[in-house]
């Protein structure tokens, strides 16, 4: 059996990695400025983290949502102490998109609606809903577009306030940061008067902060840079360090009972210890700190590359564009001066999302390896 070729590789194969860095089977490093999606929050094989997932296994790994689950409770405390929101309650799930797909289902059954307002370029995952509601026409098929979606475009508050005004909006639901769009966001007057608008006509205000959640912005959730409060959130990617863990913060208006959402992975043991190892390095750590220092430090630090248009996003969710299509360039600083990033829908953007543990010396090799590529290129 071959595996379903859906993906396009790059030939490299990592064995190893130790914190920022990457190590393959020829024995290459290379530093990781992309974290895998910007999963890797607390750095690769963070010790306190593997330890803690170590004693897990050796104990128990998984059982159903069935059976108590004290982790559960643990989880659910740290993240509400360490977020500011812990008047929220945690429903867990094993992805971002199963986070999405739960958010729009909550919402729709608490207001009895279904059309979702959503917005240009954004991405929210590639199953049923949260497809439906991701601005790409190439990966929603058929069976998806039968959602009914309205998208619209960022920092234009009459057009969402003319939609909601018709009364069958469900959800708003919008990301923190734009990540695969291309690190565009919402200014704070449109998201201050968004919040005011879903209130005004029992519109239910998802964030979706699977990528630029957990101090990747500078504070715990992006949304939090505005003054606002979100009805649910989702969260995913940093919330295990690369162990599939999801999950949706609800707020109090919302009323659970027996069966009204379900999962069988979201929730286990072992995805518990993932999560929980989490927050205690970013604790521990104050991650948070480090993230806004090197943060201040990238900005400074680029100015001595030519040719950049502007940087995009917040904390160590960013973005560098350019006036040319980077293509040749990424490929160039992956295979040539061995630095991860990533890539956007805007096909002159590179992406940066290393690990929050990065540190400064880490951007002054990304600079100088940028520097060095543009002048060869």
């Amino acid at each position: 059996m071959n595996l379903f070729n859906v993906y396009p590789l790059y030939d490299i194969t990592p064995v190893k990695a130790v914190d920022c860095t990457i190590i393959d089977d020829k024995g290459v490093e290379y530093l990781d400025l992309y974290s895998g999606h910007g999963v890797i929050s607390i750095g690769h094989t963070q010790p306190d983290y593997v330890a803690k997932l170590k004693n897990q296994i050796d104990n128990l790994g998984f059982y159903s949502n069935a059976i108590q689950n004290p982790l559960q409770i643990e989880l659910a405390q740290k993240l509400g102490k360490l977020s500011g929101l812990e008047d929220y309650e945690l429903f867990l799930c094993s992805s971002g998109a199963e986070a999405n797909e739960n958010a729009l289902k909550l919402a729709s059954f608490h207001n009895g609606k279904s059309r979702v307002v959503a917005f240009d370029n954004s991405f929210h995952g590639r199953t049923s809903a949260a497809v439906a509601v991701t601005d790409n026409k190439k990966i929603v098929a058929p069976i998806n577009a039968q959602q009914v979606v309205t998208f619209l475009p960022l920092n234009q508050i009459e057009l969402v306030e003319a939609e909601l005004a018709k009364g069958d909006v469900t959800a708003v639901i919008i990301e923190g940061i734009q990540g695969v769009g291309g690190l565009d966001q919402g200014t704070t007057e449109f998201f201050q008067a968004l919040e005011k608008a879903c209130k005004k006509h029992d519109v239910v205000l998802i964030l979706d902060e699977v990528q630029s959640g957990y101090g990747r912005s500078g504070k715990f959730f992006a949304f939090q840079h505005h003054g606002i409060n979100a009805d649910i959130i989702s969260v995913a990617k940093g919330m295990g360090n690369g162990f599939p863990v999801g999950a949706i913060l609800i707020s109090p208006k919302f009323e659970a009972s027996f069966g009204l959402l379900g999962t069988t992975f979201g929730g286990s043991h072992l995805s518990c210890a993932a999560g929980i190892a989490v927050l205690d390095v970013i604790e521990k750590l104050d991650l948070q700190k480090n993230v806004n220092e090197v943060y201040e430090y990238f900005l400074e630090k680029i100015k001595e590359v030519d040719g950049i248009k502007q940087v995009k996003g917040k904390g160590l969710m960013l973005g560098v564009e350019f006036d040319f299509d980077v293509a040749a360039l990424r490929k160039k600083l992956i295979i040539e001066k061995h630095i991860f990033t990533g890539s956007a829908n805007n096909k002159n953007l590179l992406r940066i999302l290393p690990p929050l543990t990065v540190k400064k010396a880490d951007i002054d090799t990304f600079v100088k390896a940028l520097k060095e590529s543009l002048e060869e290129l």
